[in-house]
């Protein structure tokens, strides 16, 4: 723009400097700068104009450590070529470089690139607005536009695959564990049947039907496990971070990056995600295996997801996940023992925190004595930064005979998980581990 002024001052000059003088050199002078400025500016002003950009994401939703892939196209309406459009995007997902500049898009034509982010964050993102520049062949004007439209992104925190995590045995109310018949479908198969009409079709027990000749099918029993709540401490002060930046995810973003194979998960050196990533692995893990799963978080609004089982939980779960913070102001102490009276008796819960004090290690073991199992998932904070020590805590833990899992920075969560000390006759160990499904 700057150069456009004092190419119209120049013109201006030689208009005057030709009034004054009369001369035919200063007239065609001003003749030719008067027309540079107006063809530079009606090119400048051209470029940006009749071009048509859509962007289309292959999934609205993506993990941490996996790609999100978002393909991007523009397409000249106009009737002359686009000699050089920059393409910027304004995207808020790090690492996302879907800016571009295009050359010589004649007319009618269209030009696709394809961007492949590796998600290192998670969070709900913004992609866009973008902002197409252009200019003269001489760079005297520079014009931009602006395409307001966004779209959003939800990247999922990431998970570990678990070979094993002692499962939580609880009972229903009144400590009724006994075999009952069901017309749902469970894990529990109790027998085989005659077919009656009115028997769903994915009852039928197909090697019973072949060798009886007549179909069969199953029966089912109640589930004999109790619900699994999740509760995650999301209190600012229960939680540590060791300072860090977006160059922590800035140095381990490129395109080369893309096509190398990915090493172990490396989260950011803050409490925070290491819990919210164990409670993602837990979910997924444990609804995995059919158990009904919910979660309970005081960030800085209260986050409860009732319990439920299938792969719809999940995602509600990882959705709650992808964006919650640790912004409350309510200690873990205070959410167990809020929520748990709504629990009932052999309800199982797996308390996940890095709060060094000892009094949600009391909420604990208040309810263990009302019959709710529980576990906790204890991180310890003087690993990731300058905080108070661990051990009280970890102690009176191991004195209440709660069932701990330790996790310090740096640690490897799908082997660290699989080493929770256990209490004798508080968890039921199989002999075998399980496998996830």
């Amino acid at each position: 723009m700057r150069r456009g002024l004092a190419l119209l001052g120049l013109a201006l000059l030689a208009w005057l400097a030709a009034g004054q003088s009369g001369r035919p050199v200063f007239y065609h002078l001003a003749y030719l700068l008067t027309g540079v400025v107006i063809l530079s500016a009606f090119w400048a002003w051209y470029n940006v104009l009749g071009l048509e950009v859509q962007r289309d994401l292959a999934s609205p939703r993506s993990q941490v450590g996996k790609i999100l892939e978002e393909r991007l196209s523009i397409r000249n309406r106009g009737p002359l070529t686009k000699l050089w459009v920059e393409v910027r995007d304004d995207s808020t997902l790090p690492g996302h470089t879907a800016s571009q500049v295009v050359t010589a898009l004649g007319p009618g034509q269209r030009r696709e690139w394809l961007v492949r982010t590796w998600c290192q964050r998670r969070g709900r993102f913004r992609l866009g607005p973008l902002t197409l520049r252009s200019g003269d062949p001489f760079g005297i004007f520079r014009v931009q536009r602006l395409l307001p439209e966004v779209r959003y992104a939800v990247v999922y925190p990431a998970t570990v695959d678990l070979l094993y995590f002692p499962p939580l045995v609880g009972e229903y109310p009144g400590g009724d564990a006994t075999r009952r018949r069901t017309h749902h479908v469970t894990p529990n198969v109790a027998g085989v049947r005659d077919y009656v009409p009115g028997d769903s079709f994915n009852r039928i027990h197909w090697p019973s039907t072949a060798r009886t000749g007549r179909l069969i099918v199953k029966e089912f029993e109640l589930d004999p496990t109790a619900d699994i709540w999740l509760f995650l401490d999301m209190d600012r002060d229960a939680h540590f971070s060791a300072p860090w930046t977006e160059a922590f995810f800035a140095e381990r973003t490129g395109p080369a990056l893309l096509w190398q194979r990915r090493g172990e998960l490396e989260l950011p050196p803050a409490t925070e995600e290491y819990a919210v990533t164990i409670a993602a692995t837990l979910a997924r893990y444990y609804l995995r295996l059919g158990r009904a799963v919910g979660l309970v978080a005081y960030a800085q609004t209260r986050e409860v997801v009732q319990a439920d089982r299938g792969d719809r939980q999940l995602n509600k779960v990882l959705e709650t996940l992808a964006v919650i913070t640790a912004g409350g102001a309510v200690p873990l102490a205070q959410v167990l023992a809020a929520e748990g009276t709504a629990l009932g008796r052999g309800v199982a819960i797996v308390a996940i925190t890095a709060d060094p004090s000892t009094d949600w290690v009391a909420s604990l073991r208040h309810l263990r004595r009302r019959g709710v199992r529980t576990l906790a998932v204890f991180l310890a904070a003087e690993t990731f930064a300058q905080a108070p020590s661990s051990r009280a805590a970890f102690a009176e833990l191991e004195g209440s005979g709660i069932p701990t899992c330790f996790v310090r920075k740096g640690d490897d969560l799908a082997a660290v998980l699989s080493q929770v000390r256990v209490s004798p006759g508080l968890l039921e160990l199989p002999r075998a581990p399980l496998r996830a499904r």
